[in-house]
């Protein structure tokens, strides 16, 4: 049930390429117009099902048409059919690959990765990137090809299960509500408190059963209950899904189709949207109350909330004025009595063209969402923000993580949900194997508390290994921005943390007089039956090279400053003017550690772009990267006036890449980058 892709269908743009012109005297051709006629009929009412099947029947008589493949592709990709949806898309890209409608390279891209055909998905969105160079999904493939040997590296050994409760049908986004599972499913009603009115229709975009919200009781073995319908008041006789609780479990916020009192509405093209509801829990024990959050509209969708652990914010996905895409995140302010401020969207560096959807936030303020804009293993993959909370009330850069295998596959992965306290974690997924359209999958979670691992180590001499006492070593997190502890060591030189097992680190040796030294560490999982207090103990030596102070000589002023600290010049990501974590904020650490170190020296930042885009273009943006370079510098401390800068554009290029010059992306890396000269001792 895809009722994810519903919410957002009407963005999309559909080809209408007229039928072949032939004579109205062949009996053939009128039978073919007549099919098609036919099929386009079910097509506008996005009744995918019955148009597969007329297309079907004239596509095997040996009809073609862009316009039949495209609206078979497209019947299958929206059924999330994609194997169907490659064949055909394969088929109008044999009799056209200069598509006008461009958002086709991406549909079959997307297609293809359903039988992992990466290589082959790869050749499209090269395609679909040469056509769309501004396109965000088209950006977040180039700057980063190898998608798949990173995201293969996140694969852990986590076990995930196929729920009992699932139904040959659609099953799917979990919530949890005193002990219960809470989801939306389209088997057949057959319980008489599903809805007040009942489902005896099915919906026709799948010719499935309308979604109800359902519940299921957690036994004493962990395994729940058969499951029930939720509640008559909040069923209705159409579309319900994506429940969400506030912490109190006292207001309830819920997607529902444009139906309330009895109401049914569309939008001014004929097409029932989405939106958010509200109930409150009565004395009575049941739902009641329930009332349409202020920002629905008739001519948009806002649905699959998710509210954070304090009560104080929603999130959502909503294609409103404003959306960078087919859907996209925000966020809005929810108050203690359940009423909602003003949405506001989300970071464009989460928010593609594409589809972001399903968001949870978790007990840390970590995001959790689904998206097939960024580069996936194929449909909706999930992807994680660590610590978005805070790093979005501070402006900090966001960065998506996809979670990798298990948790993702070639198929739509979605509607994530953990909970620390119960050590569960759920998942959304129509992968192969399971029991009906989607499936809600399980898998046990683990909270940071209940299992810990040691580092331990000594701060030496890099040249005489002799030990360094009085030290300082700063533990950060995997970003190497957010300090978690900071230690002097003594005459021992010796330093140890307790962290979190199955987490990265950064650990920072620093000494006036000596050159920093960092390493990143990830613990392992420890076996917890083993009752090990600790858990294992990992050994991590930090090195100091021995610094001079900046000598009299000409050797000196206007020489890079990269020889002398064994500093790396730092580079950023296609076509982003942001300090890049965690190599380049390494890097800046050290320059800003030897400012600190010799504060007489005085330093020249230059800052470059690649040869792509316009000279223009190019000289703003490298004098973006100036300035965010320069205000990194200066935000830990060092004084404006001891540093002068400038953007060079694509003036000064390392290497053969210029205007027209086929490079690899490595290559262009290169000269995506900000170098610092000492100008004073």
């Amino acid at each position: 049930m895809k009722i994810y892709r519903l919410i957002f269908i009407t963005l999309l743009s559909f080809s209408f390429i007229g039928t072949y012109a032939q004579d109205k005297e062949d009996k053939k051709a009128k039978v073919e117009n007549s099919a098609l006629r036919k099929a386009n009929i079910e097509y506008e009412k996005f009744s995918y099902i019955k148009s597969t099947e007329l297309l079907l029947e004239l596509a095997n008589s040996g009809y073609k048409s862009e316009e039949v493949y495209q609206k078979l592709g497209n019947s299958y990709y929206f059924n999330n059919k994609m194997k169907d949806a490659a064949k055909w898309y394969g088929e109008l890209m044999t009799m056209n690959d200069n598509q006008e409608d461009t958002e086709y390279y991406f549909r079959y891209a997307q297609a293809l990765k359903v039988n992992e055909n990466y290589e082959e998905s790869d050749e499209w969105m090269n395609k679909f990137y040469s056509s769309n160079e501004s396109d965000l999904r088209a950006l977040a493939y180039n700057s980063n090809k190898d998608y798949i040997k990173k995201i293969e590296e996140k694969k852990n050994d986590i076990e995930i299960y196929n729920l009992d409760l699932n139904s040959p049908n659609s099953d799917f986004g979990s919530a949890q509500y005193q002990k219960q599972l809470v989801f939306a499913s389209s088997r057949r009603v057959i319980d008489s408190s599903a809805g007040k009115k009942g489902k005896d229709k099915n919906f026709m975009w799948n010719d499935q059963p309308f979604l109800d919200l359902y519940s299921s009781k957690k036994k004493n073995d962990s395994s729940y209950s058969k499951a029930k319908a939720f509640n008559a008041d909040i069923n209705s006789k159409y579309h319900e899904s994506s429940a969400s609780f506030t912490p109190n479990e006292k207001i309830m916020f819920f997607t529902r189709n444009n139906y309330f009192n009895d109401k049914y509405k569309d939008d001014n093209k004929g097409t029932n949207r989405l939106k958010l509801f509200r109930a409150l829990l009565q004395d009575t024990g049941e739902w009641g109350e329930i009332e349409s959050v202020h920002f629905n509209s008739d001519e948009y969708s806002v649905g699959h909330p998710s509210v954070n652990v304090d009560g104080t914010k929603i999130y959502f996905a909503s294609d409103m004025p404003g959306t960078n895409g087919q859907s996209d995140l925000y966020v809005a302010d929810l108050n203690r009595d359940g009423t909602i401020g003003e949405p506001t969207n989300l970071d464009i560096t989460i928010n593609t063209e594409g589809q972001e959807t399903f968001p949870f936030i978790n007990e840390k303020g970590d995001l959790y969402f689904s998206s097939n804009g960024f580069p996936g293993l194929g449909g909706l993959d999930i992807y994680v923000i660590r610590d978005f909370e805070n790093r979005y009330d501070n402006n900090e850069t966001l960065v998506p993580e996809n979670l990798g295998e298990p948790f993702n596959s070639s198929y739509d992965d979605f509607a994530y949900l953990e909970n620390f306290v119960t050590n569960e974690g759920f998942l959304s997924s129509n992968r192969p194997g399971g029991k009906g359209d989607d499936d809600i999958y399980s898998f046990r979670t683990y909270h940071p508390s209940d299992c810990k691992q040691v580092v331990k180590g000594v701060v030496k001499n890099k040249i005489t290994k002799a030990l360094i006492p009085y030290a300082t070593v700063t533990l950060f997190d995997s970003t190497g921005e957010n300090i978690l502890q900071q230690i002097t060591v003594a005459e021992d030189a010796d330093f140890n943390f307790k962290l979190d097992c199955n987490t990265q680190y950064l650990v920072r040796g620093e000494k006036v007089r000596y050159s920093s030294d960092e390493k990143r560490v990830t613990t392992p999982k420890t076996d917890l039956s083993l009752n090990l207090e600790l858990g294992l103990e990992l050994n991590l030596d930090l090195e100091l090279d021995p610094l001079d102070p900046p000598t009299e000589g000409p050797h000196i002023p206007g020489t890079f400053l990269n020889p002398i600290l064994g500093i790396n010049i730092i580079y950023f990501d296609f076509d982003k003017d942001f300090i890049r974590s965690p190599d380049a904020t390494r890097e800046l650490q050290k320059v800003i550690f030897y400012m600190k170190t010799y504060p007489t020296v005085h330093v020249d930042v230059q800052s470059h772009t690649d040869s792509r885009a316009t000279d223009a273009y190019n000289d703003d943006l490298s004098t973006r990267r100036n300035i965010s370079t320069i205000d990194y510098i200066v935000n830990a401390g060092i004084s404006r006036d001891r540093l002068t800068g400038r953007g060079y554009g694509e003036s000064q290029l390392v290497n053969e890449c210029a205007d027209g010059v086929e490079c690899s992306e490595d290559k262009h890396d290169l000269n995506r980058r900000s170098n610092f000269k000492i100008t004073k001792q």
